[in-house]
């Protein structure tokens, strides 16, 4: 099998993953949908030479030692990569996310305003979070890059691995990958903090030691890009405070109360045409109103917030879902299938008469 034939192939068909086992069939990933090759099945001697030729030697001396391994690369065509590389049965295994050559614009994204209004800010924290495959990284490197292009900034993003490599533009931009130029984001963020930078992008907020030096950086008037695996805004403040130990949580509430910007949950649902897939957001802006339900730890109630702050351009994720299937782009299947609150939205749909 011609390893560049298929990633070309796979690019060229709208495809944002493959998925590579030794001996058996190659798997792909298209508008979120796994398929299953079977006209061709690579030999595991083919497997294993595809899945080597992406690896350095520092990354075979992991695997070798029993580490999974990631790794962010160009393929044998210039295109972006990230793979994992894992064991599965004594068999070498790897996944390929296929990353975009171009960083796509906001517009292009069809993030709604107040997403272009976070990344105008000097300073405070900004989230973007949704499910694993939600496009958490492409709407990062979106923000970062219209900052690149709109102002003289010096950013450092702290990613594991790298994904997105930006352009020379306005800002000065340096990225850190965890495990090669970092130890972890925790120890990176403390550094960085010494490195004079206007912006810093986390690429996750995996534990509190991570939470607490992005919250901090944020407090000292940097603004702050990071996601968490969340599927709403209210979910992610209550993640981010029962991730901190419970000596910490009045002081992670109050510092958190105020250096917020924002929170952009998204989902990628697929077009009801089967051509393609579109983002259904969440949006939180931190007012008054959300900053005193974050001190009070009124968590419940933010989601009714979102619901009348549209003057301040919040939505829920059920509003972007509704309006997304009133303007016939995705089904009412694929809209209940992808909301964080099915019920209401099965129930508010029949009431509009859908």
């Amino acid at each position: 099998m011609n390893f560049e034939k298929l990633l070309t192939d796979a690019r060229e068909n709208n495809c944002s993953d493959v998925h590579l086992t030794a001996g058996t069939a190659v798997a792909i990933r298209r508008y979120g949908e796994l398929m299953i090759l079977k006209n061709e099945i690579p030999s595991l001697s083919e497997t294993e030479a595809m899945i080597y030729s992406l690896m350095d030697e520092t990354d075979r001396r992991m695997l070798k030692e029993g580490n999974d391994v990631d790794i962010a690369t160009t393929d044998a065509l210039g295109n972006r990569i990230r793979v994992n590389v894992y064991r599965q049965r004594n068999n070498l295994a790897c996944s390929i996310r296929l990353i975009n050559s171009q960083i796509p614009t906001l517009e292009q994204l069809g993030m709604p305003a107040p997403v272009k209004t976070f990344a105008d800010k000097k300073g405070g924290l900004v989230l973007i979070t949704g499910p694993t495959g939600s496009g958490k990284s492409t709407t990062l490197a979106s923000m970062v890059n219209y900052i690149n292009k709109k102002y003289a900034k010096h950013i450092i993003t702290i990613e594991d691995p790298i994904e997105y490599v930006y352009p020379y533009e306005k800002s000065m931009i340096h990225q850190r990958q965890v495990g090669k130029d970092a130890e972890s984001f925790a120890s990176a963020l403390r550094s960085t903090l010494r490195e004079d930078p206007d912006i810093i992008l986390v690429g996750e907020m995996r534990d509190f030691e991570t939470i607490n030096a992005a919250i901090t950086a944020a407090e000292t008037g940097h603004l702050v890009f990071s996601t968490l695996h969340t599927k709403s805004a209210a979910q992610t403040i209550d993640r981010i405070i029962s991730e901190s130990p419970i000596e910490a949580h009045a002081s992670i509430v109050a510092q958190l109360s105020t250096v917020l910007v924002g929170i952009v949950t998204q989902e990628l649902v697929p077009l009801a045409n089967g051509n393609g897939r579109v983002a259904a957001t969440e949006i939180l802006v931190n007012n008054t109103a959300i900053s005193n339900l974050i001190k009070e730890k009124k968590f419940n109630q933010i989601n009714t917030a979102l619901q009348t702050g549209s003057a301040a351009g919040m939505h829920t994720l059920n509003a972007s879902l509704m309006q997304l299937v009133r303007q016939g782009k995705i089904t009412k299947q694929e809209a209940i299938d992808h909301s964080n609150d099915d019920t209401s939205l099965a129930k508010d749909m029949m009431n509009n008469f859908f």
